[in-house]
């Protein structure tokens, strides 16, 4: 029989440490974007795809940067759900990862499992991990709730058995999202029905990919005969698979020299899979109903970089992974239209498939695909996926939860209550509203925020355009201003939000968070100078308050911006001050011995900036596709890059 049961995972880990206290207002970072010259060649719905509502900031979520790299054993909370055949393994506090899949006959993990906890900027917030089944939903990246946790409970599976539903509300584009995994009793694979949900009058942009790590030592097969090639140059090319125009095989993530990704253009009404197999011709095989339409392969590559990343998310000696996926569209650079009231379903399955070696690894592609799309109907018949996703949306998908098992944010319950919304199958209670949510609550309910307690900060923001909208007529003070000055830079008119934090600045008691929004403002304006002045001056505000008001991670994050912004403005004396005015624990960390190498480099002090990578340092969220490090090498020596700090991800 099936059983769902809760469970305790060790491993060596990382705290996550605190979020950042500063509001996420600086632009997306644009990693994956596309050139204007790319963007204007592809084809018209792609294009449009592409552009439609790209992200202008992060908010209201907030960024996840006060993680470490030091790794003690430590106890994560997991649910295991287990049949005859198969045991997987999710962990509910950390996105509903699906850590793991072993497959009792063969006695074989089918994924790559991370053996360490080690988070790393590479979610659209920052913190994010390796490994497993991810479930990534927002905007193009890595999900802001890869760290978070996820509401969690158990379910009439569509056969009666037991299911997890994992749910959340993922705050970046306001949508409700549920993920279903069951275990039908004697079955090979584990079926996952998925529900993302627009419970607005508006469109939505929508975005999905699950994305699966793998040993990287395997082939990849999807069933097309070409693929849309993104690499860290923003590019977007369609090349012919396996073997591209140089004659490589790209089917096996380690010919590739360069991290890329490489998104399958599978054919109209073909059946949508992806399969990892090994030498012998087992592996992995990920399927899905229809409307899951893309398939990508992510290889990190054979250059220094990828190997270096790979590293830094586990540990040295750890085989590398590559990663297969699937999503709602071509690629991972578009986003969807969701009508208001309507929804996206659908299933994918996950399971162990066995290939002819001969003919799967084979050099004709066409066989080697029908080879395994010839094993994978015998395994897990289209029509089966079919029939299991119908019978789950007919009757499981709006069941109630029956025995809870974990609990996520307050943050859905207080847009149900403020949308009087029904959610069958996803419950977001009143009594999930925490400390973060309550002023809220009592905006909606009274229609005055309540102000923070004195010599504190105000809380997390909301941005959405009601909450915008109970901001504008609430009582004027600076604790609302701030709030409203938010609200009003994420609808983009950032004129009238910057009059709000001026206005909030006149009478506020704690002026670091105003003068920080003023800065950011400043910046983007394109007035480096002032914004320095304002950075520096929201850094003292907070540096010259008395214990208790002084907190370390507001110290550090407005001291880094500050020593930013001041080198920006070409001040090196005034950042080396601020730097000298943080504790030392903080100068010690990697972020701010990188920075006193910019410091440093900029007085001429090269030997100097030379002396800080000698000593060594880690600058833990380094930001996927940063080249910052090498820069400044570059600056320092013409020797090469220490294979220490090698990150750099694009042909040098």
């Amino acid at each position: 029989m099936t059983t769902v049961r809760r469970a305790v995972l060790t491993l060596p880990a990382a705290p996550l440490g605190p979020d950042s206290p500063l509001p996420a207002l600086r632009p997306h970072d644009g990693t994956h974007a596309v050139d204007a010259l790319t963007l204007a060649s592809l084809p018209r719905d792609m294009a449009r795809g592409i552009g439609r509502d790209p992200l202008r900031s992060l908010l209201p979520v907030p960024v996840r940067d006060g993680y470490g790299r030091e790794r003690t054993p430590a106890d994560l909370a997991a649910i295991v759900i287990e049949n005859d055949r198969l045991r997987a393994t999710v962990l509910p506090g950390l996105g509903g990862r699906l850590h793991s899949l072993h497959h009792k006959p063969t006695g074989r993990e089918l994924l790559y499992r991370n053996p360490v906890f080690q988070p790393a900027a590479f979610a659209l917030n920052g913190a994010w991990y390796s490994g497993g089944v991810e479930w990534n939903i927002g905007a193009t990246g890595h999900t802001a709730l890869s760290c978070s946790p996820l509401h969690a409970a158990t379910v009439r599976a569509p056969d009666g058995g037991p299911m997890l539903r994992l749910w959340e509300w993922e705050r970046l584009r306001d949508l409700p999202f549920q993920v279903d995994l069951w275990l039908p009793d004697g079955s090979d694979f584990l079926y996952v029905g998925i529900r993302v949900r627009n419970p607005h009058e508006h469109t939505a942009p929508v975005y999905w990919w699950s994305n699966t790590a793998v040993p990287e030592d395997r082939r990849i097969l999807a069933p097309a005969d070409a693929a849309w090639h993104h690499g860290y140059d923003r590019g977007l090319r369609r090349l012919p698979v396996p073997v591209t125009d140089d004659g490589t095989d790209r089917s096996y993530p380690l010919n590739g020299a360069h991290a890329a990704d490489w998104f399958y253009d599978l054919p109209e009404g073909q059946r949508r899979w992806i399969a990892a197999l090994d030498a012998d011709g087992t592996g992995l095989v990920q399927t899905s109903t229809d409307k899951l339409r893309g398939r990508k392969l992510f290889v990190w590559g054979t250059e220094r970089g990828g190997r270096r990343w790979q590293e830094w998310l586990t540990e040295p000696g750890t085989p590398g992974y590559a990663e297969i996926q699937a999503g709602l569209a071509r690629t991972q650079l578009e986003h969807l239209e969701l009508a208001g009231g309507a929804e996206f379903s659908w299933l994918e399955a996950y399971g162990p498939l066995a290939a002819d070696p001969a003919t799967a690894l084979g050099d004709d592609w066409a066989a080697a695909r029908a080879e395994v799309e010839g094993a994978l109907a015998g395994a897990l018949p289209r029509a089966a996926v079919d029939a299991a996703h119908t019978a789950w949306r007919d009757g499981a998908a709006d069941a109630e939860p029956e025995t809870p098992l974990a609990t996520g944010s307050g943050w859905g319950a207080l847009e149900v209550l403020r949308g009087r919304l029904a959610l069958p199958g996803t419950p977001f209670p009143e009594s999930a509203i925490g400390p973060d949510q309550e002023p809220w609550l009592a905006l909606l309910r009274t229609g005055v925020l309540p102000a923070p307690a004195k010599g504190t900060a105000p809380g997390p923001p909301l941005v959405a355009a009601p909450w915008r909208d109970m901001l504008e007529t609430a009582p004027a003070d600076p604790s609302t201003e701030y709030h409203l000055g938010i609200a009003q830079w994420h609808a983009g008119d950032r004129a009238q939000a910057v009059r709000s934090w001026e206005r909030g600045l006149r009478d506020a008691e704690v002026r670091w968070p105003l003068l920080y929004c003023l800065a950011v403002a400043d910046r983007e304006d394109g007035h480096p100078a002032r914004a320095a002045d304002r950075f520096a001056e929201a850094f003292a505000d907070h540096a010259d308050a008395g214990p208790p008001a002084r907190d370390l991670a507001v110290t550090a994050a407005l001291g880094r911006e500050a020593i930013a912004a001041l080198l920006a403005a070409g001040r090196p004396g005034s950042a080396a001050e601020v730097r000298e005015r943080l504790p030392e624990e903080v100068r010690e960390r990697g972020a701010f011995r990188l920075l006193e190498v910019r410091i440093l480099l900029a007085e001429g002090r090269a030997a100097e900036a030379r002396a800080v990578f000698d000593a060594g340092f880690e600058v833990a969220d380094l930001r996927e596709g940063a080249e910052i490090v090498g820069d400044l090498w570059a600056q320092v020596t013409d020797e090469p890059l220490p294979y220490a700090y090698e990150f750099r991800m694009r042909p040098s």
